[in-house]
């Protein structure tokens, strides 16, 4: 079994204003050391180890489904999973 963490973040040429907001926030509580903030997301898969390209399989599924890629940046990384 591969577990796939996937990193999905905004393009730095793309405003992100949830990030400024929470910027904002920061800066009345006092946190102004605080330069940047941007918000993503954080996916975890499970693949099945039949699969023989895993990294050609979550490349398809982060273009198709998983990011919108006119916005987007992803990342990934593959690793053997823990049984428990």
């Amino acid at each position: 079994m591969k577990k796939v963490k996937i990193y999905v973040t905004l393009r730095e040429s793309v405003l992100d204003p949830q990030g400024s907001a929470v910027m904002g926030s920061l800066h009345k509580m006092g946190y102004s050391q605080v330069e940047d903030v941007r918000i993503g997301k954080y996916l975890e898969l499970m693949i099945a180890d039949e699969e023989k390209n895993v990294d050609a399989l979550v490349n398809e599924m982060c273009r198709r489904l998983l990011t919108n890629t006119v916005i987007e940046d992803y990342r990934f990384e593959i690793e053997e999973a823990v049984s428990q």
